[in-house]
């Protein structure tokens, strides 16, 4: 899952922000602005502490992996785990600018943040498919 331009050249963007302590501090700010956000914060009520913070390990995974570092992330396929939830577009775009924007809000290079949002471009449809091909029409 990591991008190429990500992993690339002689220090990793994971290495660049600061590596596993940056990433973990980047997804602790970025969950407290999900939890805080009153329409995204319905996918987070029905967690336990216990799953809350499993998610949040998960992230710091597969964050850290498309940023270039380690490639520990062993959760569910990424539509198999959000399907269930039924993301709507509007909503998978305000997560992306959240996360984008806590980015920014950690200094993170701009070129990182710039190529980290082409990957959730590229998500977008995984998590968030369009109605028509998640009920199984084709236009």
């Amino acid at each position: 899952m990591a991008s190429d331009s990500l992993a690339g050249g002689v220090e990793s963007a994971y290495t660049r922000i600061g590596a596993a302590p940056a990433i973990k501090a980047v997804v602790d700010r970025f969950y407290e602005y999900l939890v805080a956000d009153e329409e995204l914060a319905r996918y987070f009520r029905p967690l336990d502490a216990g799953a809350f913070a499993a998610l949040k390990r998960h992230q710091v995974a597969m964050l850290s992996q498309v940023l270039g570092g380690p490639r520990q992330y062993a959760g569910r396929d990424l539509a198999e785990a959000h399907g269930p939830l039924h993301v709507t577009g509007r909503d998978y775009r305000r997560v992306a600018h959240l996360l984008v924007g806590t980015l920014w809000e950690f200094n993170v290079p701009e070129q990182i943040i710039f190529e980290v949002t082409e990957v959730l471009a590229g998500l977008r449809e995984t998590i968030a498919p369009p109605v028509e091909a998640a009920a199984g029409h084709r236009s």
